[in-house]
């Protein structure tokens, strides 16, 4: 016995392995007690069960025949004439041939109406067999003088065959006038032996078991291959992507089951591929935006000090360069931190009710000097007051990065729009633009952090994680949110925040990106 930590496997021979523990081996092995179990059955049935499941069937036989012939019977003529039909005789006569049984139709008093044909003689009339003499007389007993409706007995015979005889009467008519014209049947089945019969099915279920557990082994292992081959491709498949060979497609097999399977990890395997390449983006963009001002805070410092250091008004602009490069490093790095709090399970939040009002107007003071300077148009336009119960920094950090972005992507009239809705349960704020708008394959990535960099990256005022943010801050209050966008008409992006928030921490599951 092997063990490697995780499995047993059963080595026979020092070269064949059997994994006991495998889907393989296992299914072999069920398959193969299954047909022993039905083969034990078919041995218990059909060998140690056969006397009497033999005796029970001729029983049965016995009771049809009896309800047969009770059906077909007819008390009310039989009261008339005292005779039986015709009709019933050639009945009675088909089952005693049919069923080897002997039938007999007699009065209380004694007088025949019935009998079944017997070999005696060759005389049209029947002939009683001498025989059942004593079985008739001891079931007729049972039936007239205790009184009984119907009796039935398994015993042997009272003549000199010594066999087993199943015995039945049962009385037909009982509401005659003259209790000798009551009427009874008869019914006697003999029981053959069976011990020849016995014999050869024995011998016949020994090589039925032979050829089926044959048929099982084989049939077990071709069914327990067909089932964990693909299991062991997916495994195989599986341990390269734990290697880190992203991208790679799992392949489909004979079952649903495992074809969800695949394909579920062949979704899993494309999505580590996107995210690895995503990951590579950030490290090189990061590295880019962190790159660009240093060099540029390192170029001017080295001006600074080898040629301006001693004229005031251009080591003032140096200095002002340097300023403003070390205030975008410092909004890249803050950005960073942010949304890596909220993505590693740091979602602690000041909640409080507020107006998004009154936090949107005080927003946009803000942007007032631009406006001015630049020549934007920004409108404001509200419905209700929109007061809701959330972190009101993070909300109101939505709704400027929101806004910086429609300024930075506005058309050439230069017009931004945010509007405020106040509906029943939740207040719904739109902030649009008149510019380049969104490509239809590009919208559902503009959530992703650096998407538009990894593309075209280029140089801005922009930390490229502003929407990425917006998104993380957004799914923390349960909202809803998205954009509609127009190319060369412009975007438009929203949200829906509930007006009254539950104070749970939201879980991570509910963090998933958008299809």
């Amino acid at each position: 016995m092997k063990h490697n930590g995780v499995l047993n496997a059963l080595t026979l021979g020092g070269t064949l392995k059997f994994n006991v523990k495998s889907i393989r081996f296992r299914l072999w092995i069920y398959f193969f007690l299954f047909a022993v179990a039905l083969i034990s059955v078919l041995w218990l049935l059909q060998v140690l069960f056969l006397n009497s499941f033999y005796e029970q069937m001729r029983i049965r036989e016995s009771s049809g025949v009896a309800a047969k012939i009770e059906t077909v019977f007819s008390a009310k003529k039989y009261k008339e004439d005292y005779t039986i039909s015709e009709k019933l005789k050639h009945a009675m006569d088909s089952m005693s041939a049919a069923n080897d049984m002997y039938l007999r139709l007699e009065t209380a008093g004694g007088r025949t109406l019935y009998t079944s044909r017997d070999y005696v003689n060759d005389s049209d009339e029947p002939v009683f067999p001498t025989y059942y003499r004593e079985e008739v007389k001891d079931l007729k007993k049972s039936i007239i003088e205790e009184g009984q409706s119907s009796f039935s007995e398994t015993s042997k015979s009272n003549g000199v065959d010594n066999r087993n005889y199943q015995k039945y009467a049962q009385l037909l008519a009982s509401d005659v006038e003259n209790p000798d014209d009551q009427l009874i049947l008869f019914i006697i089945t003999p029981l053959y032996p069976i011990e020849g019969t016995l014999k050869i099915l024995t011998t016949q279920l020994v090589y039925i078991t032979v050829i089926s557990l044959l048929i099982a082994c084989i049939i077990g292992f071709y069914m327990s291959i067909r089932v964990s081959d693909p299991i062991k491709k997916i495994t195989n498949t599986a341990t390269k992507l734990g290697e880190g060979e992203y991208g790679i497609v799992f392949e489909d097999a004979h079952y649903s089951e495992i074809n969800q399977l695949a394909e579920t990890l062949t979704n899993t395997s494309l999505e580590l591929a996107k995210s690895h390449q995503q990951q590579k983006d950030l490290v090189a963009n990061i590295s880019h935006d962190l790159r660009t001002p240093l060099t540029m805070i390192i170029s001017y410092a080295e001006m600074i000090q080898d040629i301006s250091g001693d004229i005031p008004e251009r080591r003032n602009e140096h200095l002002k360069v340097i300023v403003e490069e070390a205030r975008r490093l410092s909004e890249l790095v803050t950005d960073l931190l942010e949304i890596s709090k909220m993505q590693s399970g740091n979602k602690d939040m000041n909640r409080t009710d507020f107006s998004l009002k009154e936090l949107t107007e005080s927003i946009l003071k803000s942007y007032s000097v631009r406006v001015e300077q630049e020549g934007f148009k920004l409108v404001f336009i509200s419905q209700g007051t929109g007061i809701i119960r959330a972190d009101e920094k993070r909300i109101g950090q939505v709704v400027s990065n929101l806004v910086s972005n429609a300024f930075k992507y506005a058309g050439r009239d230069k017009t931004i729009e945010v509007k405020m809705f106040d509906e029943d349960d939740f207040v719904r704020m739109e902030v649009s633009d008149h510019g380049i708008g969104i490509p239809k394959k590009d919208i559902k990535h503009i959530w992703e952090r650096y998407h538009m960099a990894s593309t075209n990256h280029r140089r801005s005022n922009s930390t490229g994680l502003g929407l990425s943010i917006v998104k993380e801050i957004l799914m923390l209050h349960g909202a809803e949110f998205g954009v509609d966008s127009v190319l060369k008409k412009g975007s438009t992006f929203w949200f829906e925040i509930p007006k009254n928030v539950v104070d749970e921490i939201v879980e991570d599951s509910e963090l998933e990106e958008e299809e």
